[in-house]
């Protein structure tokens, strides 16, 4: 990867970065918002630290561990990748709740449309902030949009100190197995 200095990450500010999405999908992970990294290089969870990548691997989502400018590959295992707000921002909290509640509100029309038959959420405080649940915890929820079921996944950020790969590993792999289950049924 091209070294990106402060410069290109600051032009990467506002900028919109394309879902990777298919109709049908088993799981559409949804993160918060693209970062600048993100925005920079147009893939996915690209900032070094995030674990997003590895955390799919080690759940069982991937056979092997991808690299961000791999995520169009998600297609072909069933999943794909958009987030509740869409503009980069350097952190999420330099966005508003109106943002939030206006990204829930186009999430939900997206899922309706798409199907997937998971919504996974990562980051419990997006998805309140988002769908006005202020209880709600990681794990899966009541909420259904349209046909899809909603799963709340600990954010995969470096951040995100209260998770180690390990345990998010776990919670991404109950997901992964309630997801498999379906295709049985």
């Amino acid at each position: 990867m091209t070294r990106l200095t402060p410069a290109d990450l600051e032009a990467a500010r506002d900028r919109l970065v394309p879902d990777v999405v298919a109709d049908g999908l088993r799981v559409l992970f949804c993160g918060i918002n693209p970062g600048l990294m993100t925005a920079a290089t147009g893939h996915h969870f690209a900032r070094p630290g995030n674990r997003f990548w590895p955390v799919l691997h080690l759940s069982g989502f991937t056979p092997r561990l991808l690299k961000p400018s791999e995520q169009d590959e998600l297609l072909s295992y069933g999943l794909g990748i958009t987030n509740v707000v869409a503009r980069a921002t350097a952190r999420a909290d330099e966005l508003t709740p109106d943002e939030y509640r206006e990204g829930g509100r186009l999430l939900g029309a997206k899922v309706e449309r798409l199907r997937p038959s998971w919504l996974a959420v990562v980051g419990v405080t997006a998805y309140r902030s988002a769908f006005g649940e202020r209880g709600a915890a990681i794990g899966p929820q009541e909420r259904r949009i349209g046909s899809s079921r909603v799963w709340v996944l600990p954010n995969p950020s470096g951040l995100n100190a209260h998770w180690t790969a390990a345990t998010m590993a776990e919670e991404f792999g109950r997901l992964r197995s309630a997801a498999a289950g379906d295709l049985r049924n």
